[in-house]
């Protein structure tokens, strides 16, 4: 499916972010059971911390006795995790105003998670404020900071994307500058903490907590049963459950674990046709999938990524988007929960959702409009 470098970008720019919004009072309460504790206890700095994957780091590193300080504007599920021990929020704002760090002008950590950071800036100024008071800086990126995503199986030494305009202003084309911005913030993060940074690069999160329906319109949709539009069978795709990902980064702190990490996932090779029936096991139900060629959906303007989430054409210059090497991470430890678990509470927290939140799936094609493509399909094959 041919596409401009341009227009990918655009698309897949939350890909690997941790931009995403949606945590909710549930994430923070219920914190996890049977947990180990840590060797040693850590004093660890979240900059965010209540967004998607924030929740999810919060509640392990709580649960394995580490002390949490949340820095952030307050505005997003705000009192997320009030009356629960072991955390302290301080109110402030990255925002170029004055005495935005203010509240972090005072305390020691043994390391801070950097969340939600795409200006360069950003780190560059919350890296002046904590100077001397931090021992590991850990980066959340993206894996959409490369330069060319046409090579299966490249690695964390591709060449990264980058841009002459780093203080570029929040306009409507902001977001296609997402990749390359998060590159020059990962070089800040490096340059401020030369030895000590850790920069993680997720791909497409989902699970738990997902506000943006890239994955959960699988679920949800193949639990509606009928006949399932699909992308090609066998074309691969990578994502990893916001849970996996966020109890990892701790992991990589309690270990001192530093470098540059591609994180996704599964372990191994994974298929459209073993997300689809592997979905369909954990979901139950009796939906059919109609596999069709790249070529159709593309003149159907059916697009990859939004229309049929998770799935990008692994071919010209998306040939390697979704076969990043994630080599390195599964040597320093990144583990994955069984997918059927990721499915089923993936549905299950979409349910608990208010029907107004469920009345229109935020990606993924309407049920009209699939039949539309279905029926068009049919209308081609032979009789």
């Amino acid at each position: 499916m041919a596409r401009s470098r341009r227009s990918f970008l655009t698309t897949s720019a939350l890909a690997g972010g941790a931009l995403a919004l949606g945590g909710t009072r549930a994430l923070a309460a219920g914190l996890t059971s049977g947990v180990q504790p840590a060797p040693r206890p850590l004093r660890i700095l979240i900059l965010g911390g209540t967004g998607f994957i924030g929740p999810h780091q919060v509640r392990y590193a709580v649960a394995r006795g580490h002390k949490i300080t949340l820095f952030n504007r307050g505005r997003t599920n705000p009192g997320l995790f009030k009356g629960l021990d072991g955390i302290e929020e301080r109110i402030g704002d990255r925002a170029p105003v004055p005495g935005n760090y203010d509240a972090l002008r005072t305390g020691e950590w043994d390391v801070v998670i950097d969340n939600p950071t795409t200006r360069p800036r950003w780190v560059r100024e919350a890296a002046a404020a904590l100077k001397g008071r931090v021992g590991q800086y850990v980066f959340i990126s993206t894996i959409s900071v490369y330069a060319a995503n046409d090579t299966p199986g490249a690695d964390e030494s591709a060449a990264l994307a980058t841009t002459a305009t780093p203080d570029v202003q929040d306009t409507p084309e902001f977001m296609r500058f997402y990749g390359p911005l998060k590159a020059l913030a990962e070089q800040e993060a490096q340059a401020a903490f030369p030895g000590r940074a850790t920069i993680i690069r997720p791909g497409l999160i989902v699970g738990v907590g997902d506000p943006s329906d890239r994955f959960t319109y699988w679920p949800v949709r193949i639990a509606r049963g009928g006949e399932v539009l699909a992308p090609p069978a066998d074309d691969p795709v990578q994502l990893i459950d916001a849970r996996d990902l966020g109890e990892w980064v701790i992991r990589c702190c309690e270990q001192r674990t530093v470098g540059v990490f591609n994180a996704t996932g599964p372990a191994s090779r994974f298929t459209v046709r073993r997300m689809l029936e592997d979905t369909r096991a954990a979901v139950g139900g009796t939906a059919t999938f109609i596999h069709v060629p790249a070529a159709f959906l593309e003149a159907q303007q059916v697009n990859a990524w939004s229309d049929l989430p998770v799935w990008v054409p692994p071919a010209g210059e998306t040939a390697g988007f979704t076969q990043r090497s994630i080599a390195r991470a599964l040597a320093a430890g990144l583990t994955f929960r069984p997918f059927a678990d990721t499915v089923k509470e993936t549905l299950a927290f979409y349910n608990g959702q208010p029907e107004a939140r469920k009345a229109e799936l935020r990606a993924g094609l309407a049920a009209e409009r699939e039949r539309a493509v279905l029926a068009a399909w049919k209308a081609r094959q032979p009789r």
